[in-house]
């Protein structure tokens, strides 16, 4: 499905965000701490958008890794764009089951593609496994206005126009463009992925909605006083 959508992928982001998507990626960046030695791994990494900010930002390396084959051709192709392309590498990999030693990363980041992942829970318990102790974890995620005038607004642009108008412009076939919106109203509220990630080993959790509340970015950071479990179910 998301290989069918590859091709217009970042055109339909910077669109039905109206640029915000922008914006909320460089918060990401922010908040993920960086300093010139950080590792950090983006899973989800799509075509690369988030990926190559945190490079350009001067961190030792990053590996983006996620399970369609496409979208990681996008991102490669974009990545020689880049003002170090050496420090960015992209590899197929599942969220859940992640090819990589415990501790091996500083920063581990997700940007809206937790909801798209079977089991989250089992994900972010994987995402704790990588990371060094006192490491940061940084998710971006859609989510629901709390004020009802503008969550059924943000329901019918999103359930309704955005359907129609990305499915056209993507020349869809695949219905990625209807799940996408049924995948963001089936989420969990925030206090509950709140609650996932401070079970999986993460403290000083912090949430932040952006823009009105369509979607939330979570900071947490991986306690060392937590004994990571091998992940299961």
């Amino acid at each position: 499905m998301f290989g069918a959508i590859a091709r217009r992928y970042d055109l339909n982001n910077r669109l039905h965000s109206f640029g915000r998507d922008v914006a909320w990626r460089r918060a990401a960046v922010r908040a993920a701490a960086l300093t010139p030695r950080s590792e950090v791994l983006d899973v989800a990494c799509g075509t690369g958008d988030l990926s190559g900010e945190l490079a350009e930002a001067g961190v030792a390396k990053v590996v983006g890794v996620d399970f369609s084959a496409p979208m990681l051709e996008i991102a490669k192709s974009k990545a020689v764009r880049l003002r170090d392309p050496s420090r960015v590498e992209y590899r197929l990999g599942d969220a859940m089951s992640l090819d990589f030693p415990d501790a091996s990363f500083d920063v581990v980041t997700i940007s809206f593609g937790l909801r798209n992942v079977a089991t989250p829970e089992r994900a972010i318990r994987e995402f704790r496994r990588v990371l060094r102790p006192l490491g940061r974890l940084v998710i971006l995620e859609f989510s629901q206005p709390r004020n009802r005038l503008l969550r059924w607004g943000n329901r019918f642009y999103t359930e309704w126009v955005m359907p129609r108008t990305a499915t056209l412009i993507a020349g869809d076939r695949s219905g990625a463009y209807r799940y996408l919106p049924r995948s963001v109203r089936t989420f969990p509220e925030p206090e509950v992925l709140g609650s996932w990630i401070t079970e999986a080993g993460f403290r000083d959790l912090r949430r932040r909605p952006l823009t009105f509340g369509v979607c939330t970015l979570y900071v947490g950071v991986a306690d060392p006083a937590h004994r990571t479990q091998p992940p299961t179910g």
